[in-house]
């Protein structure tokens, strides 16, 4: 195994406890608190993640470094910041793991598909999809039923992942440079 892939993978299971953790804190400035949670901007790292993974070893070990930062950041999650005491926390376990996984698969198949297109239609087209998913999957398993108002919370984070998808093009292209070079 190389470094960059142990790298990828621990990497992806970081920003996949940090985001269930920072998920849990609406923004509370500009009125954006029923909007927008401080887990939209560190999400999409993943993405990043899984489409430099896909572009540089395919979609097969695009799948395991999904796998081990699935495994990563699931059992960090369980372990470090969620109350078994408290349903909600459950929930969002749950709704992260399953989101995580169904929107990064999802992500992989799609890049795939496209990869033969210019260098930028891959990744934001898949991640933009990816979003989607996991965007809905998640807030609907975590907060459906509850107080929190998760149908704005989710567009909110939507529309921020989206926006951060289009920044993560940068290092995205910036990381196939250096990658080429090597």
């Amino acid at each position: 195994m190389s470094r960059f892939f142990l790298t990828l993978s621990f990497m992806m299971g970081v920003v996949v406890l940090l985001s269930n953790f920072l998920v849990q804190f609406p923004i509370n400035h500009y009125g954006l608190n029923k909007i927008l949670t401080y887990g939209a901007f560190s999400y999409p790292i993943a993405f990043l993640i899984t489409d430099l993974a896909n572009r540089v070893y395919g979609k097969i070990i695009a799948r395991k470094i999904v796998y081990i930062g699935f495994v990563i950041g699931i059992s960090s999650t369980l372990l470090f910041s969620t109350n078994f005491s408290d349903l909600i926390s459950l929930r969002i376990a749950i709704g992260s793991g399953t989101a995580f996984i169904v929107a990064q698969l999802l992500d992989i198949q799609i890049f795939d598909q496209l990869r033969r297109k210019k260098w930028f239609i891959a990744p934001l087209t898949s991640s933009c999809f990816g979003s989607i998913v996991d965007t809905f999957l998640f807030f609907s398993i975590s907060f459906y039923g509850t107080n929190m108002p998760w149908v704005t919370l989710s567009f909110g984070d939507l529309l921020v992942k989206i926006l951060v998808a289009l920044l993560m093009l940068i290092p995205f292209r910036l990381f196939l440079r250096v990658l080429k070079a090597v």
